[in-house]
């Protein structure tokens, strides 16, 4: 039977800052009593492994399909990269309460202490409350003694960068780039599949235990690039019914797509999956001579890279993100 757009089950993770928001803007369906911090929509994670939830492969998880497809799901040139495994994790995240400082390392740094890859991100910002801050970079020119000198001070957070957020705003966060989101955002993330966070501060809170959570300070220091950058939201512009540009890396491209009328995909001389994630309205995925999926606010499909023309016909106006590998 031939390959389909894939849905699957999002997996939840409660966080000591998490709220209701995934729940209560983007549909989704976990413990309201819990603090669902993230909603971890595509995971090719050891222990976090996404399970297919739509179509004849309900049930298998995001390896298994790879070690069946290999090319014909993820493209012949990502598989001879990463094998098995899958090379993004794509999240909605719901900071209720500011997260700590923190910075990841590159795929070097993370190879060398932990046999595994680094982690560049970005974030796509859905909601924010007033006044709702994002921390990023550094405020002014830093190096290694300075840093620490903040940090056995008490002063970090004044040397960090702060940006008033809004929705419809994006930021690429670079393995080694200093960063927090602030309380009340609510954010689509793609990044490199890893799970490697540095703690740098976490505004001296403790866990239901009353225990303060770890720090990585060694770690950090050595992982953290104390580059001063004059800028650090993403650019962009988006026009009604056309693919727009917003990030481009070495692990990720994300374009943003909004549109009110039918939009023909062709994805010939692309070697590479596409992830959709649909941050607003409602849509069906039609392949010919295949039925429809559809895609609401909140849900996310990945496109395997042997479905090479679609036409996404929109039931609102909607709004995705597009993601792949070039």
């Amino acid at each position: 039977m031939n390959l389909y757009p894939l849905k699957f089950d999002p997996i939840p993770k409660v966080k000591i800052w998490g709220g209701n928001r995934l729940n209560k803007t983007l549909n989704k369906e976990f413990n309201t009593t819990d603090k669902v911090g993230e909603s971890w929509e595509i995971s090719g994670l050891e222990g976090d492994l996404s399970l297919v939830k739509n179509g004849f492969l309900e049930g298998n998880d995001l390896e298994e399909l790879i070690e069946v497809y290999m090319g014909e799901l993820v493209g012949d040139k990502v598989y001879d990269q990463f094998g098995l495994e899958f090379p993004l994790l794509i999240k909605f995240i719901d900071a209720n309460e500011n997260l700590s400082i923190q910075v990841h390392p590159d795929n070097e740094f993370a190879l060398e202490k932990h046999k595994a890859y680094g982690k560049t991100e970005m974030w796509y910002i859905i909601e924010a409350e007033k006044n709702s801050e994002l921390l990023i970079g550094f405020n002014q020119p830093i190096d290694k003694n300075l840093f620490l000198d903040a940090i056995q001070n008490g002063s970090l957070p004044d040397i960090i960068n702060k940006e008033k957020v809004e929705a419809d705003t994006c930021y690429l966060i670079p393995a080694g780039r200093i960063h927090a989101t602030g309380k009340g955002v609510l954010f689509a993330e793609i990044q490199q599949t890893s799970d490697i966070t540095y703690r740098i501060y976490d505004w001296d809170r403790c866990d239901a235990e009353g225990q303060a959570r770890e720090l990585h300070l060694d770690l950090a220091k050595e992982a953290l690039d104390y580059t001063f950058e004059k800028k650090y939201k993403t650019d962009f512009e988006h026009k009604i019914n056309e693919t727009s540009d917003l990030i481009k890396c070495p692990f990720f491209t994300t374009n943003i797509i909004e549109f009110n009328k039918p939009i023909e995909k062709d994805y010939f001389t692309l070697d590479s999956f596409v992830i959709y994630i649909c941050l607003d309205g409602q849509c069906d995925i039609q392949i010919e001579d295949e039925e429809s999926v559809s895609l609401t606010k909140g849900e996310t499909v990945l496109i395997p890279a042997s479905l090479k023309n679609l036409t996404l016909a929109p039931k609102l106006n909607t709004k995705l993100l597009e993601v792949f590998i070039q």
